[in-house]
């Protein structure tokens, strides 16, 4: 048996080691944008460019606004592009309510208004983002211009029992993460890399099974596909409990999110373009193309190289489409 004493040291040692890598992060890592106060709820918001319609980005359910950096370099040429982190994530604060679709909802109403005034935007949604940004399109029509939605997850529309554990695995795996943040050992795992990339120690990972192991392993090799320069910034952010919490959190409102873009029936007439990977099975396919019906000016597209992260393997392919969806709302003008 370990003694009680020598658990107590070492928690707090890695207590310490955690306290001072935030605060050294932080110095190194300052938010490239601004905090806004979006219904009580201080959230990052980070913009470039200056012409056209805004467009703001909505990331995916863990994702931060990093994960639109390759997308919104090209996009500020053309547009005044923006996007944030969601309550928890990236440089925002930690979320001071339960996150529901709505309060969600409320918090991006007031992301627009800081970022485009009151003019309606080009909502941009990946993946859990999607969703969102759909939900929002129906229920405030006239802050909308129009909507891309890159990979919508339609496949947990209707959740099957498997999925829902797969889900309630996810949220306890989340939780487990914020502890271990808490007293440094996320750190001192993500310490042991070579160059700057995010990686995880495998004989750390596999302590937790082999579907955690191959997740990890995914995930950290879409977060690869950033510019180099990006890799230490999401690494530094991904030390934090807060991230780890809020990813619990947004994995609980999955489900209630999808029904309520589910419930959404159908979305102003504007253009809707529907991105799809092009690795999914032939019935996913058909729900993304079903789902651009929604609206009379609907578009589904396929991106054929690229996996769930459409914005990391085809960056060129949302970019064209988000040109085109900025020029035809030009025209229009």
């Amino acid at each position: 048996m370990i003694p009680a004493a020598l658990v107590a040291l070492a928690l707090s040692v890695g207590a310490l080691y955690q306290f001072v890598g935030v605060r050294r992060s932080r110095r190194r890592h300052a938010p490239p944008g601004r905090m806004v106060d979006a219904g009580g709820q201080r959230l990052h918001v980070v913009c470039a460019g200056s012409a056209g319609p805004p467009v703001l980005f909505e990331a995916g359910i863990a994702a931060s606004s990093l994960s639109w950096t390759l997308v919104m370099r090209e996009a500020a040429a053309f547009s005044r592009a923006c996007a944030y982190d969601r309550a928890g994530l990236g440089w925002s604060e930690p979320s001071r309510s339960p996150r529901s679709t709505a309060r969600m909802m409320s918090e991006l109403r007031g992301v627009l208004t800081a970022a485009a005034g009151s003019q309606p935007a080009v909502l941009v949604g990946h993946s859990f983002g999607a969703f969102l940004v759909l939900a929002f399109a129906a229920h405030h029509p006239r802050d909308v211009a129009a909507l891309v939605l890159v990979d919508p997850p339609t496949e947990w529309d209707d959740m099957t029992p498997r999925q829902s554990r797969t889900l309630r695995g996810a949220i306890q795996l989340s939780r487990l993460g914020g502890l271990l943040a808490r007293v440094g050992v996320v750190r001192a795992g993500l310490a042991l890399l070579t160059g700057s990339a995010p990686g995880i120690p495998r004989n750390f990972v596999r302590v937790f099974g082999g579907t955690t192991a191959r997740t990890l392993a995914h995930l950290v090799g879409e977060v690869r596909k950033l510019p180099a320069e990006v890799h230490p910034v999401v690494q530094a952010q991904w030390c934090q409990p807060k991230c780890f919490r809020a990813m619990a959190e947004h994995l609980g409102a999955l489900h209630e999110t999808a029904a309520a873009a589910r419930r959404a029936g159908g979305v102003p007439d504007i253009p809707l373009v529907i991105l799809s990977a092009g690795d999914h099975p032939p019935e996913v396919i058909a729900d993304h193309r079903e789902l651009a019906r929604l609206s009379p000016r609907g578009r589904h597209l396929v991106a054929a190289k690229s996996g769930h992260w459409i914005q990391l393997d085809e960056p060129d392919v949302v970019v064209a489409t988000i040109r085109d969806v900025v020029g035809s709302l030009q025209s229009c003008a």
